[in-house]
């Protein structure tokens, strides 16, 4: 079948899909780094000094080189590629079913929009987020995607693929609804000389950052949760977890690794909107 045949939600996966491609790869460490700032909460004595982003990131340029930021990259991409299609073309879908005649939805419909399409996507996709999650931990000794898979299923069970799943929901689900929520609103207060300009997707790009910051502190409780449990061999709950992370670490151990995340979640969904914007376009569809 042609490209130009393709029903417009398979168009919306593809464009999704290659944006998720672009920004997981040039992120990738940020995230490793973050994940690795969390974890190390368990392991750290009361007392021991403060370990921040550049320690870690020094770290492991030391100990497993340069490219070891990048360990968890490829089930980064088995996440992410079908991952951000599905996100996409579940709101391209969504958007056109309940926006029939072009209505920009409001702010309150955009936060639902953008929360039902990640949770959509968020479960698709839980069972590769754990396996990249311990990729990226350095406490599991995974060769590839599909042995740590079969190794997690035989080791701990298939409800193991699963763990984490509240917290996952509880931390995409409201960033993607307060991020499409922001970026649509600033979005509309661009004035129309840039919106129609070359610079557009400069603009968009901008909007899109200012977003994704806003979100990510949000919702960064939620994300040093799911990180706890996903990473356990025990299968703690996410009261667990919130009880650990507060006894151990008082409120501040909510938000360790908000820098690299903040970084990383703001950049890789500018630019994923960015592209998948600019790849819509080109296919003549109104993302």
């Amino acid at each position: 079948m042609e490209l130009a045949l393709a029903h417009p939600a398979l168009k919306a996966f593809m464009c999704g899909s290659l944006s998720g491609t672009c920004s997981t790869l040039l992120f990738q460490p940020l995230d490793l780094v973050k994940t690795r700032l969390q974890t190390l909460q368990n392991t750290m004595k009361p007392g021991a000094p403060k370990v921040g982003m550049m320690t870690v990131l020094i770290q492991v340029i030391r100990t497993e080189s340069f490219l070891g930021l990048w360990k968890g990259v490829s089930p980064s991409f088995v996440r992410c590629i079908p991952g951000v299609g599905i996100y996409f073309s579940t709101f391209y879908s969504l958007k056109q079913h309940y926006f029939q005649e072009g209505r920009a939805p409001n702010a309150g419909e955009a936060v639902l929009l953008g929360a039902g399409a990640r949770a959509v996507a968020g479960v698709c996709m839980l069972p590769v987020t754990v396996i990249k999650t311990r990729f990226e931990s350095g406490r599991y000794n995974y060769v590839s995607v599909l042995g740590a898979l079969k190794s997690v299923c035989e080791t701990e069970g298939p409800r193991a693929l699963f763990s984490g799943l509240t917290a996952t929901l509880l931390r995409d689900a409201p960033f993607s609804g307060i991020y499409v929520m922001f970026y649509s609103q600033a979005k509309r207060s661009l004035p129309p000389e840039v919106s129609s300009s070359p610079y557009a997707p400069l603009g968009n790009f901008g909007c899109g950052v200012m977003a994704g910051v806003l979100a990510s502190v949000v919702t960064q409780p939620a994300d040093v949760v799911k990180t706890h449990i996903q990473v356990s061999p025990a299968h703690w709950t996410t009261k667990d977890a919130i009880r650990y992370i507060y006894t151990e670490h008082g409120l501040r151990g909510f938000f360790r690794g908000a820098v690299p995340r903040s970084l990383r979640r703001t950049l890789m969904a500018a630019m994923a909107w960015t592209v998948y914007e600019q790849l819509m376009a080109r296919m003549g569809l109104k993302s």
